[in-house]
This record gives structure tokens, sequence and C-alpha cells, in this order.
């Protein structure tokens, strides 16, 4: 388990009413005392329990809205 100070979750929120849940964890590529080597891991899906009890702890959360436009509809043409 990483410590507060390595570990963040985030809430994203969609206009569709969607909310999802994710942790992401400070890594390295090549040793902890090489600052630029660490970068954030790759965002991980948690449970909404898990975002509100960690959040309840202490840990470093972030809410995010996210607007995005709609996804363009390509219709197929078929051949008949």
């Amino acid at each position: 388990m990483h410590s507060k100070q390595t570990v963040k979750y985030i809430c994203e929120k969609y206009p569709s009413g969607n909310i999802y849940y994710y942790k992401q964890e400070i890594i390295t590529h090549h040793c902890w005392q090489d600052v630029s080597s660490l970068s954030w891991s790759a965002k991980r899906p948690i449970s909404k329990q898990t975002y509100l009890k960690r959040k309840k702890e202490g840990y470093y959360t972030e809410e995010l809205d996210i607007h995005k436009q709609p996804a363009e509809v390509i219709p197929f043409v078929t051949k008949k």
C-alpha cells in the first residue's frame, strides 16, 4: 500500500450522469532519488466505497468534471 504522499484518488463526473473512480500511484522508472524518473501510473478503477473511505482517511482526492464532445456517429453504407 502506498503512503498518502504517493497516491491519489480521482472521481470523474460526466454530463451523462456517469461517475467513475480511479486510483493513481507515483512510480519510478529508475530510482526514487532521481526525481526526473517519477511519473503517475495509469489510472486503475476502484469502487465508490474505496474512494469515499480514502477521502475520509485524508488521502489526496480530485473531483473532475469531464466535458467532452459526443462521439461522431459515422453510418456505414450497406450494399444491396
